[in-house]
């Protein structure tokens, strides 16, 4: 078991910003990409950005491309999405997740975080 804890989440009006944060083992961040996914009421989870374990590449999903920012603190063993200028159609529960490779696919991640509920008021 991998354990990862979200945090971060909460109400924000339409154009705010919030920062997720997930924390996890020093082993797992050594060994494991780092993902945020999505799931929104009554739609299936999404990805949302992953970064690679070697060299800190980035990948974005269309949707939040200049929105939102991955990023990761190896000394704190925590990762990070900033989320600006949100907007009603980004309220979901937001995920973190661990896994071999970096894909832009749920099943490439073995392990998952609670969630941390995200809700943007218009």
């Amino acid at each position: 078991q991998v354990p990862l804890v979200e945090s971060g989440g909460g109400l924000v009006q339409a154009g705010g910003s919030l920062r997720l944060s997930c924390a996890a083992s020093e082993r797992t961040f050594n060994i494991y990409t780092m993902a945020w996914f999505r799931q929104a009421p009554g739609k299936e989870r999404e990805f949302v950005a992953f970064i690679a374990t070697v060299g800190g590449s980035t990948y974005y999903a269309d949707t939040v491309k200049d929105r939102f920012t991955i990023s990761k603190n190896n000394t704190k063993n925590t990762l990070y999405l900033q989320m600006n200028s949100l907007s009603p159609e980004d309220t979901a529960v937001y995920y973190c997740a661990a896994g071999a490779r970096g894909s832009y696919h749920q099943p490439f991640y073995r392990y998952w975080g609670q969630g941390t509920q995200v809700t943007v008021s218009s």
